[in-house]
């Protein structure tokens, strides 16, 4: 009896303090509640997560139509902004980009990316704004990027000789395969001075790399609702830190490769003016081997993969546009000639190429969702409230497709681009690579 009067009790106490405190809760939030930008309604825990299919960049697109280029979702338990148009992507990336700067905690770079050590998933701040800073000035400058013009310009060179010998022997050629396998060389070459990494895993390098690529692209329902995150429901988890075992041995060889070999007369890689920053201790952060792993990751998938889809896709729109392949092919013998190669020189001087390539990133961004910024503090954007810790998703794929901005944009018209921007209406400029992580990564796709 009393056992029954005492769970009663208790019972009607912790109703009423679950109504006080949502009505408390309410009471804050209304304000919020309602200048948050407009959105679908959705379902308790799992908010609006069931509304994302298999293709979730057209999905947003479509509900974007309905709700506008600023988008409220519910995404689990994470409160979610989705950016659709040029316009509100300048908004977010570039007028208030030091509020939007950083990154959400991420199950796939918190095991694959070394705890998120590299550029690509940090939180911003003091590490992040050192790290940035020695790879700008080390890594990324024009005269170390110089520095490899003639390696780029042989492995070019290389690449072409085996098309023109395939051809001669009428043979087939994957030609996906072989730019994928160019733009892999070359990137292994300047981070760490050597071709595809030869190692005793059975997959091979790339397929290691794009594992990984694939695990952080997947949907991860420990990302949304944390607190199943340790249960490993889909078995992600255990795949990321398998994949995360392959890199580090592989890294930790290079590494050990570079600190056994010194400076014996080789040309300087991204390792060695690494481990340079390592050993001088002059910086107010730590940097050990585990930074290292973290870019070199960083540097590798943010050049291999994105260099040839980009590639890829424009060939593509070139087969489907014999029209437009006839106006590259006379600009080139323009401004080229025949007789020899085209040097990276010669690319200012390519403006139809150039609006080519633009139109075809344009349709065929090589990330339709970019990776998710965070806001560090409450604040207001185009007269939305956009509370603290809310994910930014930028829908490039959907940026491209503005009806407002292109008149046709389902089309593939390049003399639509405009090659000078500073001529150009901002919105004009597809947001791709804006923001201050953003311009990092674009920097080392375009090498």
């Amino acid at each position: 009896m009393s056992f029954s009067f005492s769970w009663g009790w208790i019972s009607i106490v912790i109703v009423i303090l679950s109504w006080v405190l949502h009505a408390l809760r309410k009471k804050r939030n209304n304000k919020s509640l309602i200048s948050l930008p407009p959105g679908p309604k959705g379902l308790p825990i799992l908010g609006n997560l069931l509304m994302l299919g298999e293709f979730p960049h057209r999905d947003l697109h479509r509900l974007s139509e309905e709700h506008g280029s600023i988008m409220y979702l519910r995404l689990g338990f994470i409160p979610t902004i989705v950016v659709s148009s040029p316009e509100a992507a300048e908004l977010f990336l570039k007028t208030y980009d030091l509020i939007f700067a950083s990154r959400p905690f991420n199950e796939a770079a918190n095991h694959i990316s070394y705890e998120q050590k590299g550029l690509s998933f940090t939180e911003y701040g003091p590490y992040w704004r050192n790290v940035r800073k020695l790879c700008t000035l080390e890594l990324l400058s024009t005269l170390k990027i110089e520095s490899f013009k003639d390696m780029r310009r042989e492995e070019l060179g290389s690449f072409i000789e085996s098309l023109k010998e395939a051809s001669r022997a009428k043979l087939e050629v994957n030609l996906s395969a072989k730019v994928l396998a160019l733009s892999t060389d070359m990137s292994c070459l300047m981070v760490f001075g050597k071709k595809h990494i030869h190692n005793d895993n059975k997959k091979g390098f790339h397929a290691v790399v794009q594992e990984g690529m694939q695990l952080a692209a997947r949907f991860n329902i420990a990302d949304y609702i944390p607190y199943i995150g340790s249960l490993d429901i889909q078995g992600l988890t255990k795949r990321m830190k398998a994949v995360s075992k392959v890199f580090d041995d592989m890294f930790e060889k290079i590494i050990d490769e570079h600190v056994d070999a010194g400076d014996k007369g080789h040309q300087r890689d991204f390792v060695d003016v690494m481990l340079s920053f390592m050993e001088s201790k002059e910086y107010e952060f730590q940097f050990d081997r585990s930074n290292i792993k973290a870019i070199i990751l960083d540097m590798l998938v943010g050049s291999m993969d994105t260099s040839s889809t980009a590639i890829e896709w424009a060939f593509a729109e070139l087969l489907k546009h014999p029209n437009v392949m006839k106006k590259v092919q006379q600009e080139l013998e323009r401004v080229v000639g025949l007789d020899r190669l085209v040097e990276e020189s010669d690319l200012m001087s390519l403006e139809y190429l150039e609006m080519v390539v633009k139109e075809s990133l344009r349709l065929h961004p090589v990330a339709p969702l970019l990776i998710p910024h965070e806001s560090t503090e409450d604040c207001t954007v185009n007269g939305y409230h956009i509370p603290r810790k809310s994910r930014i998703i930028v829908n490039s794929w959907a940026l491209g497709r503005d009806p407002k901005v292109w008149d046709d944009p389902e089309k593939f018209i390049p003399e639509s681009v405009c090659i000078q921007e500073d001529a150009c209406p901002q919105t004009n400029s597809v947001a791709l690579h804006t923001g201050k992580l953003g311009k990092f990564q674009a920097k080392v796709a375009d090498y």
